[in-house]
């Protein structure tokens, strides 16, 4: 009924800079999604659908890595690496809830900057509230019962191999290693759901990016392209961070996975790329900056 999560066990005499590391990540990852969600909600001047969305993504990225995070304090603090099955069960389904509504996230951001860009007169009247909130809404709920099912797919499987997870959270690849017999349909369960939730997301990034540059390139003025590209380039850099790790990560043939890559790309994506979003959305981004200027000057 339990699980034993070996984390990084395997660095007995770093136990405590890990500690240090991970609380100090963390704490950067809060307090940078937390300024961009006061900012975004109180500043006239970000009162547009891409702060809408933007103010959603910084509040999901908190949601994403309290998942694993805290867990990996108290695994490492207290020296306590059992998990219970339901618990784990429970991590790995949010997790996975999570992470798809951040793929869903991300193709409807495109969508809004596709509709800034190549249609701008209409861009008011298609991304009014009500239709950013319905996109929102669809985003946070679209994954849920998709991530529920895979779940409860995975651990209706029968555990012999080991109870030993070597990773520091429960994660699909590390899970399927310890189960019994053939796990090919499973496995290709996954690479379905992945396609469904992460794939077509990727495409409609893909199509929308590529008429936003087709667009682009058509301005008359360089100051006019450099203008348009600007609003993109941030989201584009987030894009394709989060889409990279998570397909090389769930893509790959079982044959082609081991502990010490899958650790790297897990930390990649879960916990090295939230720190950086809210730097690459609000270094690379003027009005963000300005904004954040004014918030500190009136306080």
């Amino acid at each position: 009924m339990q699980f034993v999560m070996l984390g990084f066990s395997d660095l007995p005499n770093l136990q405590e800079f890990l500690f240090a590391v991970f609380s100090v990540v963390y704490i950067t990852i809060l307090i940078g999604n937390f300024l961009i969600i006061i900012t975004t909600s109180i500043d006239p001047a970000l009162q547009k659908p891409m702060y809408f969305f933007l103010a959603n993504f910084s509040s999901l990225e908190i949601c994403y890595v309290s998942v694993t995070v805290p867990r990996i304090l108290f695994n490492i603090e207290m020296q306590n690496t059992s998990i219970s099955v339901m618990s784990c069960a429970t991590q790995l389904c949010f997790f996975l809830m999570f992470g798809t509504t951040e793929s869903l996230l991300l193709a409807v951001m495109s969508y809004d900057r596709y509709v800034a860009i190549c249609n701008p007169l209409h861009y008011t009247l298609i991304m009014n509230p009500t239709k950013c909130t319905q996109l929102s809404v669809f985003s946070w709920l679209g994954g849920i019962p998709v991530q529920i099912g895979q779940t409860c797919q995975i651990f209706s499987l029968h555990f012999c191999n080991s109870n030993q997870i070597d990773h520091f959270f429960c994660d699909i690849p590390p899970i399927l290693k310890l189960a019994c017999g053939d796990t090919s349909v499973h496995e290709l369960s996954v690479y379905v759901v992945v396609v469904v939730v992460a794939a077509l997301p990727f495409m409609l990034v893909l199509t929308s990016y590529s008429k936003i540059i087709v667009t682009i390139l058509r301005l008359p003025t360089a100051k006019g392209r450099a203008k348009a590209f600007s609003t993109c380039s941030s989201h584009l850099l987030v894009v394709v961070l989060f889409y990279g790790s998570a397909t090389i990560t769930y893509l790959r043939p079982k044959s082609m996975h081991s502990l010490g890559t899958d650790k790297l790309l897990s930390l990649f994506y879960t916990i090295v790329t939230p720190m950086f979003n809210p730097l690459i959305y609000s270094l690379r981004n003027k009005e963000v900056i300005a904004a954040l200027k004014r918030l500190f000057l009136t306080s």
